[in-house]
């Protein structure tokens, strides 16, 4: 296992990397002190393939391996992460789970226009009383023959509002429990079918946050993805991906952040030096690459297993794990080397260190990981 990135892999890193710094460095501060959704960009990253990446080309998506995707998002998420949990989500939870498990009719019609960018999707799992607990749906798709009637909220929905496509995770036989959960496409504009209030968050400001609000929407049965029964498996699946993006996501924003203190630590002078010439600061740095190197090969390594077609769901997780952690560890530290500077907003550390914060959060938290680790090593 050799991480020597193919000169393909180069150029699409490169690509990314001035993307973030030409398209979405102007102006973060201001769409992160606003709320204001990238919507711009977001269109411009689905003109550069982005947000289809390993989607077939058969399918208006680009192609590629986990790997560059995973360089993408670490790219786009050292300057903004609301951008590239877009990216994420329209990657790693919709257009995945539909090219994986949807039938032909469903990729044609929804997979199409959200791999070419010309749409994005949302995931619709956590619900106000669930979190992300598949097993706990409180939202129901009742089977009326030739249609579902949907009733339900789901809360937390990354491009809430934005989104054309909803894939929505739903319990249709109670009695059955996880056995009895279906998946569902739903469009926006469906009859009974509402947006809330846009959510007023501590970090990735800029992505468009909702709950989603279901009042008998029929949707109908060619919506329903898989066989009665396969939402369980089909939030499962799709979920072990999500975490490959969001481990990205947290070594990207923790990146940017000790490339920041770097830089301002070798102009920053203190007793006549730059304060990188002091032992506090320098060990500091140290501590950081040194964290930041061991995550990114546990990222690389679970995008790679996956590109393999091996097991990569206890890798993704320790990748998930590790990689928040860092981001937080990362992104205080950052702010501390910058002293004052770090607390203003126009030396982007402590919007990084906001945004890591999420990192521990969606896609399964952090004790939802060792979870999963847990089970994975005592088996």
């Amino acid at each position: 296992m050799l991480f020597q990135l193919s000169e393909e892999q180069l150029m699409i890193q490169q690509a990314a990397r001035d993307f973030a710094q030409n398209e979405l460095k102007p102006g973060v501060i201001e769409r992160d002190e606003h709320q204001k959704f990238p919507a711009e960009q977001v269109k411009k990253l689905g003109e550069l393939g982005f947000l289809g990446m390993m989607v077939s080309e058969k399918y208006n998506g680009s192609g590629l391996d986990a790997l560059s995707y995973v360089l993408v998002m670490e790219e786009l998420s050292k300057v903004d992460a609301s951008a590239s949990v877009v990216v994420s989500v329209n990657n790693s939870l919709v257009c995945y789970g539909l090219e994986s498990y949807g039938s032909e009719f469903q990729k044609e019609k929804y997979l199409k226009p959200l791999a070419s960018g010309q749409q994005i999707g949302a995931f619709c799992l956590s619900e106000p009383e669930a979190g992300s607990d598949a097993t706990s749906q409180q939202t129901t798709a009742e089977d009326k023959g030739d249609y579902y009637l949907l009733n339900g909220t789901k809360n937390w929905i990354t491009n809430g509002s934005t989104a054309s496509t909803y894939l929505v995770i739903a319990q249709t036989h109670k009695e059955l429990k996880h056995k009895g959960i279906n998946a569902f496409i739903v469009e926006k504009g469906m009859e009974g079918f509402t947006v809330g209030p846009k959510e007023n968050k501590l970090g990735i400001r800029g992505s468009d946050t909702h709950s989603l609000m279901f009042n008998d929407v029929k949707v109908p049965k060619e919506n329903r993805i898989g066989e009665d029964g396969f939402g369980f498996k089909f939030a499962m699946k799709t979920l072990e991906g999500g975490r490959i993006g969001i481990a990205a996501q947290a070594l990207g924003i923790a990146t940017g952040a000790y490339e920041l203190a770097l830089e301002y630590s070798k102009q920053r002078k203190a007793f006549g030096k730059p304060i990188s010439d002091h032992q506090a600061i320098a060990f500091k740095l140290a501590d950081m690459a040194t964290q930041i190197e061991a995550a990114r090969l546990l990222v690389y390594k679970a995008a790679w297993l996956k590109d393999q077609g091996q097991s990569y769901t206890l890798a993704g997780s320790m990748a998930k794990l590790y990689a928040s952690k860092v981001a937080m560890d990362v992104t205080v530290e950052a702010v501390q080397i910058h002293g004052g500077y770090g607390f203003v907003k126009e030396y982007h550390v402590e919007r990084l260190m906001r945004d890591a914060k999420i990192t521990q959060i969606y896609e399964g938290t952090s004790e939802i990981q060792k979870l999963v680790i847990s089970r994975d090593i005592l088996k």
